[in-house]
């Protein structure tokens, strides 16, 4: 027999509705028709999951599971599929309570340190960075991934759509590294990858990569790259027959590292990262 998930703790974060006792005669206990003023908004067509992620609640992935707990329903209704589709004028509800409603969306700068894993759950046990987070922040996500033994420039969002916007690759926008390599390594060798790259199959794009300084059988250099795939940086070092002592995120499109110190985190003045989204004018969604 599965196990179940673990039970989550929703209550700081969902709103109560009426008893099942006082809705008796409505027929559909642990739904309030009145709640829907004071539940969150929702757009048209959107996964019961997303919703259940933006309110802050947990997320998509383990607001699945609740859905398949069936502890989800929609206007009183139980939900038996994660990709059923919200409306506008739904009432979502978790457990019996109806979803609160999403803060506005917004941006921190974190300096990822060594030795943490990118998720909020790690099945292996090890430290991870949403449990090394200062307690005074909202439920967050990263924006993309910074491997255990990287570290650097890790955006986090309150926003899952906002955090999908800023790390797709048709964003445009650069990732820079720096990375201490330990080889022999010449400009020749890293100007080979200005014209992208095939390795094992899979296709990389073209990346830029200025040498520092070399010091004996190691050296420093810049990487700038815009698709960020899995492990980019050290399996293109590793094609170069080059290992990586290193690897630092420095920039991640118009945001800097600067001078944040391991674990620290600043919030991104709205103003500033919704006019490099173009969303200066427009209500973010």
């Amino acid at each position: 027999m599965r196990a179940l998930s673990p039970k989550i703790d929703l209550d700081a974060r969902l709103r109560p509705c009426k008893s099942a006792r006082a809705l008796k005669w409505e027929g559909m206990a642990g739904f309030d028709p009145r709640a829907a003023k004071a539940a969150a908004p929702v757009s048209e067509n959107e996964r019961i999951a997303k919703v259940i992620a933006r309110a802050g609640v947990c997320s998509r992935r383990d607001a699945e599971k609740l859905v398949a707990e069936g502890r989800v329903t929609i206007d009183g209704e139980p939900v038996t599929s994660p990709g059923t589709r919200v409306h506008a004028g739904h009432v979502v509800a978790v457990d019996g309570k109806a979803l609160a409603e999403p803060e506005p969306a917004r941006l921190w700068r974190y300096h990822k340190p060594e030795g943490l894993v990118t998720t909020h759950r790690d099945p292996e046990g090890r430290p991870t960075v949403f449990a090394n987070l200062p307690k005074s922040l909202p439920r967050v996500v990263s924006v993309g991934r910074l491997d255990v033994n990287s570290e650097g420039l890790l955006l986090l969002t309150n926003d899952g759509a906002l955090a999908r916007r800023l790390e797709l690759p048709s964003a445009g926008w650069t990732r820079k590294y720096r990375v201490r390599l330990f080889g022999k390594v010449s400009q020749a060798d890293l100007d080979t990858l200005a014209q992208g790259i095939t390795i094992d199959g899979v296709k990389y794009e073209p990346v830029i990569a200025d040498l520092e300084r070399v010091k004996g059988m190691y050296a420093w250099a810049s990487v700038s790259l815009k698709e960020g795939k899995n492990r980019e940086v050290k399996r293109l070092m590793e094609h170069l027959g080059l290992k990586v002592a290193r690897l630092i995120r420095v920039q991640f499109g118009p945001f800097h590292l600067g001078q944040l110190e391991p674990g620290q985190v600043e919030e991104i003045p709205t103003k500033l990262w919704r006019e490099q989204l173009g969303m200066a004018s427009k209500k973010h969604k």
